[in-house]
């Protein structure tokens, strides 16, 4: 494993060491498109798309860009970062936070 943030197993690693449900949601883009791979972040609760971009030519660089249809974040929101903790930094601003609720049914 590479330790990149825009290597996707890393991207989840860091993720969920820093408490947050992940799911893998799609990496086998065509090598013309820029995206490189798409995870969701708390499904089922905030259910936030996180996509990561490489060499993109409008930001020449690599980002991340995350959707929750404006549920929480900002429409197209974009973050270039080499940290994760950025990126849980921006998560918990927008409210996206890594404590699952409890279901209390008596």
């Amino acid at each position: 494993m590479s330790n990149k943030l825009t290597t996707q197993s890393y991207f989840i690693k860091r993720l969920k060491d820093s408490g947050y449900e992940v799911w893998k949601m799609f990496d086998k883009y065509s090598e013309s498109d820029t995206r490189s791979w798409t995870i969701i972040i708390d499904p089922g609760v905030s259910s936030v798309m996180c996509t990561c971009y490489v060499n993109h030519e409008e930001w020449e660089d690599t980002y991340f860009e995350f959707s929750d249809g404006g549920q929480f974040i900002p429409n197209s929101f974009k973050v270039r970062t080499d940290s994760i903790e950025v990126i849980v930094s921006y998560l918990v601003r927008y409210g996206i936070n890594n404590k699952r609720s409890v279901n209390t049914t008596q």
